[in-house]
C-alpha cells in the first residue's frame, strides 16, 4: 500500500508551505530516509524525506503552496502499484511532468537517439537543492565546482566558495547582462519578491503600519568593554569558547531587561503581556553575492538561564545553521526583544533607525566601536565609542520606562563588571 508524503507542519504558527523543488523523478526509485523533495516556509528551506522504500508518484508541482498535512506525493510499494497510481485521474503528474524531467528509460532512448543531452545533468542530481537554487541566481556554471559533500555532491558552502573565487578574481560577481531595457535603463538582474525576501518585506511594511513607532539614540563609551573582551579572547584555549562583542552586548541587553522588565512585551487583544521569559531575536544577513540579499532572526530563547559563555556558543550556532539553512521554522519564533548588530558592518554605519519585531515592543541596534575623542574633566581624551540606536512602540512603551532601559544598558555597557551580577 502506498505511503503518503504530505506538507509537515514544521512550527507552532505554520499553516501552509511552498514546494520549492523535488530532488528525484517521478516514478523513481527512492528508499526511506533519502532526501526527495525541498520545502519553504517564509523564512527556511527544510529538506523533506521518504518515509518509506518505493517509487514516488508526485502530486503536486515545484513553486506550489499548499496548507500543512496536504498530500504531496505518494510512495508506491512497486512498480505495479505506481503505474496505476499514475493512470488515476487527477493524479497530477501531468503538472509536474515537464519540471521533473523524462524518466530514465526515456533518457537513455533520447540519448541513444543523438538528441542534446545536458552535459551537466549527471552533476546537477549530485547538487543540494539550496546549492542549485544558489547558482541558478548567479547563473554560476556547475562543471567547475568540486563538491565536498557525500559522494561528490555540491553544497551551498561550494557554491559560495565559487562566488567568492569569481569575486576575487573579477572584483565582483556579475550577473551577464540581460538585454533589458526599461526607461533606457540596462537591467543587471531581476530578483523574484518571493520567498525569504517577500516575508521580510511584508513583516517590515506591517510593522510600521500597526504600531506607533519611535526611535532615537546614544553613545556608550565602550573602553572597559573592549577592554574584557580582548582578556576574554586570551583565554579563548582556556574556555573553548571565542566570546564576542554581539555575545556580551546580548548578555548587557538581558540585565538591562531584567531591571526594565516592561520592554519585554507585546500588545495583544488590547492586552499588554509581559513576558517572563528573555527570548532574544538575533538578527542575521544570509545574503551571498553582490546582488542577494537576506534577512532571519533566530531566537536565542531562555537567555537569563545563559551565562556568557553559553550565549557566545548559541548565537555562533544560530547564526552559522542560518547563513547554511538549516534553522528549523520554531528556531524562528517565540522573540520577546530584538537584537540587530549592524556595527559589524563596518565603522561608517553607527546611527540607524531599525524597524520592530512585531509583536514585540522593542529592538535594539548597536553601531560600530570605534575611537573618538571625548572631552573628560576639561580634557580631550580618546575613547572607544559605540552608538545604540533603538525603536520602542509608543502604544506599549512610554519614555520614562525606555529611558530607564536605556540608560541601565548604557551603564552595564560602559561597566561591564556587572554582567556577572
Amino acid at each position: 500500500m502506498a505511503v503518503e508524503i504530505v506538507m509537515p507542519k514544521l512550527a507552532m504558527a505554520m499553516q501552509q508551505g511552498t514546494v520549492l523543488e523535488w530532488t528525484v523523478e517521478e516514478g523513481a526509485r527512492v528508499e526511506q530516509g533519502q532526501i526527495v523533495l525541498v520545502i519553504e516556509t517564509e523564512k527556511v528551506s527544510y529538506e523533506c524525506e521518504s518515509p518509506a522504500d518505493g517509487f514516488l508518484h508526485i502530486l503536486v508541482a515545484p513553486e506550489t503552496t499548499v496548507a500543512v498535512y496536504e498530500k504531496l506525493a505518494l510512495v508506491a510499494e512497486n512498480e505495479i502499484e505506481l503505474t496505476a497510481l499514475q493512470q488515476k485521474e487527477g493524479s497530477g503528474t501531468a503538472a509536474v511532468s515537464e519540471k521533473s524531467g523524462p524518466s530514465a528509460n526515456q533518457s537513455d532512448a533520447r540519448a541513444s537517439a543523438g538528441d542534446d543531452v545536458d552535459p551537466n545533468a549527471k552533476k546537477k542530481s549530485r547538487i543540494s537543492p539550496l546549492a542549485r537554487k544558489l547558482a541558478a541566481r548567479h547563473k554560476l556554471d556547475l562543471g567547475g565546482i568540486t563538491g565536498t559533500g557525500p559522494g561528490g555532491r555540491i553544497l551551498k558552502e561550494d557554491v559560495e566558495k565559487a562566488l567568492q573565487e569569481k569575486a576575487d578574481h573579477s572584483g565582483s560577481v556579475r550577473s551577464k547582462e540581460s538585454g533589458e531595457v526599461i526607461d533606457g535603463k540596462r537591467v543587471k538582474a531581476t530578483l523574484p519578491v518571493k520567498g525569504m525576501r517577500k516575508a521580510v518585506a511584508e513583516h517590515m511594511m506591517s510593522s510600521l503600519s500597526t504600531s506607533a513607532q519611535v526611535s532615537g539614540s546614544g553613545e556608550f563609551i565602550m573602553d572597559k568593554m573592549v577592554r574584557l573582551r580582548t582578556s576574554l579572547i586570551h583565554k579563548e584555549k582556556e574556555t573553548g569558547v571565542r566570546v564576542s562583542y554581539t555575545a556580551l552586548m546580548i548578555r548587557a541587553l538581558v540585565k538591562a531587561v531584567e531591571h526594565v522588565p516592561l520592554v519585554n512585551a507585546s500588545l495583544i487583544n488590547d492586552e499588554i503581556k509581559i513576558w517572563e521569559d528573555i527570548n532574544i531575536s538575533v538578527g542575521v544577513d544570509v545574503g551571498t553575492g553582490s546582488t542577494d540579499s537576506g534577512l532571519v532572526a533566530p531566537v536565542l530563547k531562555n537567555c537569563a538561564d545563559k551565562n556568557l559563555m553559553q550565549i557566545s556558543s548559541a548565537v555562533k550556532d544560530l547564526s552559522t545553521r542560518a547563513r547554511k539553512g538549516k534553522l528549523m521554522p520554531d528556531e524562528l519564533t517565540g522573540g520577546t526583544i530584538t537584537f540587530s548588530n549592524v556595527g559589524m558592518f563596518g565603522l561608517g554605519w553607527t546611527v540607524s533607525t531599525p524597524i520592530l519585531n512585531q509583536p514585540q515592543a522593542v529592538v535594539v541596534q548597536p553601531g560600530a566601536i570605534f575611537q573618538k575623542p571625548v572631552v573628560e574633566n576639561g580634557e580631550i581624551m580618546v575613547r572607544w565609542a559605540m552608538t545604540m540606536s533603538i525603536t520602542f512602540d509608543h502604544r506599549i512603551l512610554d519614555g520614562g520606562p525606555v529611558g530607564q532601559f536605556f540608560g541601565k544598558l548604557k551603564e552595564i555597557c560602559e561597566n561591564p563588571e556587572y554582567l556577572h551580577l
